[in-house]
């Protein structure tokens, strides 16, 4: 195995190490970095209690706010609304309890490795999700044109499918060395990572997701590029991210991050809940038994942030929506960055200026999601006539494009997801009541399935969400657009502000819109560490010599430099 990285694992000769998320912009092994038994860094005595700013009670806030704590620090957590950001678990009003709808982040990929620290550190368990054409999907209809077909593995659909997912395959591989980056990052190969993705960068950031499709002759059919976008790859669809840099989908696709899905039994935000209320074994300054619950009265996060400001000394002030006033030395900022152009009294000499260009020119997504209560997974009944599934994993381009059904077994209540869409197809949700919305998908539906009866085993009411109308949120989650890799660059180095002038300093980005991998959990993580190594230099810490974090090897892994001029 080839590496740069200190602490990178080796693997048996002759043993393919599993791919993770690990780079292509910043090859460093957070999960090396987090299983390390030195820990992720000491302070002086002298800054032991020192109060921390933690803005967003998301899974990236969480993070960074427990490791704080862990170090000696006393995080001071802020949260609009509930705990967990998108990792939004509810349930049914009316209904057995267990039964719950994730309203953001409901699969993960096995790649996401330093979110699987956190996992498995609170004692959750994890199952296979049912994406389409999964193993763990009995089986998937696809519908398009109106025309269905019935699978249950890729093999089982018509030709034309099969040609599309070997045009994609070999689009991968003539445009973008898919092969040849998928092994470095196996290996963790960090210079051929960084020479494969150096030249993609400065070749691609110019170009949409569909402008790479058209100029490869493996998509030189429209028809191709049709199917293609409204069936896709992994969990589906994917012509909603059409306009959005292909360098967004690479590194998808790169890593693995939309394979072999898994979900967190009783709810992804369970994750967050349980690293708010537990109480480390290693711990500095503070006495065993404390946790972040604990350094909180009444063990809950402080209000909303309404102002943010500096003030002489260089620290940053914290006004809440209680009115209380406050002033840190530091702070980590994990909310959806555009909160800092809205929602939050933000005075410009928070950041520089090319970080305010970047954090305005930052692009959303837009999701919705639309949940009812069923009382089984009758889906697994079998069609008298035909002997399929009564009801499928359905991708369609009709209103609900993607239904997906979850079940804990054949003899309890269930859920079905009615409908999971993005960008122009969530806006067509957007002004229609959960009510309205389930009428409109259980008629596309039935279009679908004319003799299921549907609505005869719902049990109780729809829960739904358009994030794009969340006030805390604004979107679902960053996506670049052509020419955003500058911008891009700009949030994820933040944390290394010793080239910040010295006014700018000791506010820390952080969040999954802040990484290169937004909308997956791992680049919360991920840059939730960066801010943790972040402060931990601002006050004077280091980490220790056999367990550098991320800042002190970016020099060697730095993520590629475009000109500005």
């Amino acid at each position: 195995m080839t590496s740069t990285v200190p602490g990178a694992v080796e693997h048996a000769a002759g043993q393919q190490p599993p791919i993770t998320m690990f780079g292509p912009d910043f090859p460093y092994a957070y999960d090396d970095y987090l299983a390390h038994p030195a820990g992720l860094g000491q302070l002086p005595a002298t800054e032991h209690g020192t109060e921390v700013a933690v803005v967003g009670g998301g899974l990236s806030g969480i993070v960074a706010a427990y490791e704080l704590m862990k170090m000696g620090l006393r995080p001071v957590v802020y949260e609009a609304d509930r705990l967990g950001g998108r990792l939004r678990t509810v349930g049914f009003d009316g209904c057995d309890p267990s039964l719950t709808a994730e309203l953001g982040a409901m699969r993960f990929p096995p790649s996401s490795t330093a979110l699987q620290h956190y996992i498995d550190l609170v004692g959750l368990e994890t199952r296979p999700f049912p994406n389409p054409l999964a193993e763990a999907t009995p089986s998937t209809v696809v519908d398009l044109k109106g025309e269905s077909h019935y699978a249950e593995t890729i093999d089982d659909l018509p030709q034309i499918y099969r040609d599309v997912a070997h045009a994609w395959r070999r689009c991968l591989e003539e445009g973008a060395d898919f092969s040849a980056m998928n092994r470095a990052l196996r290996e963790r190969d960090v210079p051929r990572i960084r020479e494969i993705w150096a030249r993609l960068v400065a070749e691609l950031d110019n170009q949409t997701f569909y402008g790479f499709l058209c100029d490869s002759e493996a998509f030189g059919s429209f028809r191709h590029r049709e199917v293609f976008g409204q069936v896709g790859f992994g969990t589906g669809g994917w012509d909603t991210d059409f306009p959005n840099s292909v360098l967004e989908i690479l590194r998808v696709v790169y890593t693995e991050a939309d394979d072999h899905h898994r979900g967190i039994v009783g709810g992804s935000q369970l994750l967050p809940l349980r690293l708010w209320e537990r109480e480390p074994d290693k711990i500095v300054h503070w006495s065993r038994g404390t946790s972040l619950a604990a350094l909180h009265e009444n063990g809950e996060p402080r209000p909303a942030v309404t102002r943010l400001h500096r003030t002489s000394g260089n620290r940053i002030t914290v006004t809440d929506a209680h009115g209380d006033i406050r002033t840190y030395r530091a702070a980590v900022f994990t909310a959806q960055s555009w909160m800092l152009l809205s929602k939050i009294a933000c005075d410009d000499a928070l950041f520089p200026i090319d970080h305010w260009t970047a954090i305005e020119r930052t692009h959303y997504m837009e999701s919705s999601k639309l949940f009812v209560p069923v009382d089984r997974p009758f889906w697994r009944d079998k069609d008298a006539v035909t002997g399929r599934d009564v009801l499928s994993m359905t991708l369609t381009d009709r209103m609900t494009r993607g239904t997906y059904l979850l079940d804990d077994g054949p003899d309890r209540p269930a859920v079905i997801c009615l409908s999971y869409t993005w960008c122009d197809d969530s806006l067509k949700w957007l002004p229609l009541s959960a009510r309205e919305r389930m009428e409109v998908m259980l008629k596309s539906l039935g279009e679908i399935y004319p003799n299921v009866d549907i609505r005869g085993h719902i049990i109780g009411n729809p829960v739904t969400v358009s994030w794009e109308n969340e006030p805390y949120f604004m979107g679902a989650f960053k996506a670049n657009l052509p020419g955003h890799y500058r911008y891009q660059r700009r949030l994820f180095t933040h944390f290394m502000q010793d080239r910040l002038p010295a006014d700018k300093r000791g506010i820390f980005l952080a969040g999954d819109d802040i990484s290169w991998t937004a909308g997956w959990a791992e680049g919360a993580v991920q840059t939730a560490l960066n801010a943790v190594w972040g402060v931990l230099h601002h006050l004077g810490g280091a980490t220790d010599p056999t367990n550098p974090g991320p800042g002190d090897v970016y020099e060697e892994i730095a993520p590629v430099e475009l000109p500005e001029n």
